[in-house]
Order: C-alpha cells, then structure tokens, then sequence
C-alpha cells in the first residue's frame, strides 16, 4: 500500500462534527434573524443630485453610511463628476431630508435635489420560486449524472449513485453554511451574493468531482487487492492535495484583490465567493470523502473493497 503523508479519514468526526456545529448555528441564525435582504429583493428609493463641483463617489458614500445606508449603490452619471444616483432602501422622509443636509454641509449649499422616486425589487418571489426550482432540477440531473459516471459495475458497495448523494451532499453542506454566515453577520443580500451562490454551486461540484474521479480509479486499479477503503480515499486525498490547493491559492488571491481593490459595490462579492471556495475546497475533503466512506461501507466489513 502507498504511503501517505495525512490520514484525512482518521479525523473525520472531528471535522463531521466541526460542521454539524455550523450548521446548527446556521439554521438558528436563519429561524431567528433571517437574512438581510437588499434593494434587489425589497425595493428601496433612487435619489439622484448634483454637487456644486466633482466629488469622488468614496466621499458620498460617507455620508449614506454615517446616516444607517452603507450598503448604497452609489453612481457617478456623465463624466462631470457632479451627477449621482443612489440606489438605497426605502427610507423615511425625515431620513432622506437628513442626508441632504449632510451632503449639503459636506459639499456644500449649492447640492442640488434633481429627483426621488421608489423602485419596485428587481428579483420577484416569481423569479426567486423559478430560480429556486432551476437549482432542484439541475441537483436531480447532476445526481443522474454523477451516478452514471462513476458506475464502477460492481452490484452494491460502490455505485455511482453513493458518489453521487455524497458530493450533493456536500455541496447542499457550503451553499447553507456560506448563506448561514450572511446571516449570522447580517451582510446584505442582493444580485451580487446570487450570483456568487451560483458559481459556488458550480466550484464545489467541480472540486468533489476531482476528488472523486481518483478515488474511482484507484478503486478500478486494485479491486482485486485487499486494501482497506479508508486507506485507498487517504492515499487519494494526498494525491490531490497539490492540485486542490494550488488551484484554491490561486482563486483566493484573485479574491483578496477584488475585496480590497475593487470598491464597496463589489466586496459583498467577493466576501460571499471568498467563503463558498474556502467551504468548497473543506468539503470536498472533510464531508464529501467521509459521507462516501460512510455509504460505501454500511453493512458490510469497513474498507475491505469487494473482489470483481
């Protein structure tokens, strides 16, 4: 049997248990606080104004911030540098009158109130129910996929379908904890977290899958040994590990930059594809690889891999 540098499968309670614990923080921080929906999901007010002179978006920003709006969609319209448009939540008139005053004494009398008007939520309950039901269809149709594709023709132990339900799993397992932690941190949720939901979908899958796809080949190479399954999944596991962090590395720092770099209106972003990664590449690990264990080897003596 090959060597392996860390037994991942020896402390796999520990890491069952360490996400049992978030997610049940997860789900009473959903029952009891909910999430934070913004503009998108609520609707909220456009104001749109000009200053006397060019001031730089950073600066407006300030002020919506300092009066309870820092999650504002601030726009600079033209290129004079004197035109805004800002998208916020529904607010009190008194409020509103509130930030003029503090633009005004920010940047003077001379600010101008060109137009506020209510915008209706750009993402309806229609649009999230079919959004909603998108994912179900296309989580059914990756499970079909997933338990043809790695069908290793043996009856019972390892079809592909335990493959399958294990990376679903794990893949439910970071959509809810990366939702879980814009609600227990009350960080807003609009289009840009959706879309970043979304593409976590499609990284977890894809990271499970690498996982996966060597664990079946070495269940192909040496069916006829008498190796213990949890063995097989360690030296599997170490087998990927350069690729899989290699490849994480890479995605996080891009991240890093765009958190830091890339402006208030594109770190909720950032922040939601930061975690989803970090969460991805844990599960396919820690979750995904001990729930096929788990699976593969009910009812039957643990690890020994079924002769052809």
């Amino acid at each position: 049997m090959q060597q392996v540098r860390f037994r991942f499968m020896e402390r796999r309670r520990v890491f069952l248990l360490l996400s049992a614990i978030l997610l049940c923080i997860t789900v009473v921080s959903l029952t009891t606080r909910g999430l934070n929906f913004g503009i998108d999901f609520r609707g909220g007010v456009v104001v749109a104004f000009t200053t006397p002179k060019a001031e730089p978006v950073a600066a407006v920003r300030t002020v919506f911030a300092a009066h309870g709006q820092p999650q504002a969609s601030i726009q600079a319209l033209g290129t004079s540098g004197r035109q805004f448009q800002v998208r916020t939540t529904v607010i009190s008139d008194h409020t509103l009158q509130s930030i003029l005053a503090a633009l005004r004494a920010r940047f003077g009398k001379g600010v101008v109130e060109n137009s506020v008007s209510e915008v209706s939520p750009t993402i309806s309950r229609q649009l999230r129910s079919r959004a909603l039901l998108a994912v179900a269809i296309a989580t059914v149709l990756m499970t079909a996929y997933l338990s043809i594709r790695f069908q290793l023709g043996e009856a019972g132990s390892y079809s592909g379908l335990k493959f399958a339900l294990a990376a679903v799993i794990a893949l439910l397992h970071d959509i809810t904890l990366t939702v879980g932690l814009f609600s227990v941190f009350h960080l807003q949720v609009n289009s840009p977290f959706v879309a970043a939901v979304l593409t976590v979908y499609g990284y977890s899958m894809n990271d499970t899958i690498i996982v996966f796809d060597r664990v079946r080949e070495r269940l192909q190479q040496r069916r006829r040994e008498r190796e213990p399954l949890q063995d097989l999944i360690n030296v599997s596991l170490n087998q990927v590990l350069s690729r899989t962090l290699t490849t994480v590395a890479t995605v996080i720092l891009a991240l890093l930059a765009v958190y830091f770099l890339g402006g208030a209106s594109t770190r909720d972003l950032a922040l939601a594809l930061l975690v989803g990664v970090g969460f991805g590449t844990y599960s396919s690990v820690f979750i995904a690889s001990p729930i096929f264990l788990w699976l593969a080897t009910r009812g039957r003596p643990e690890g020994r891999l079924a002769r052809a």
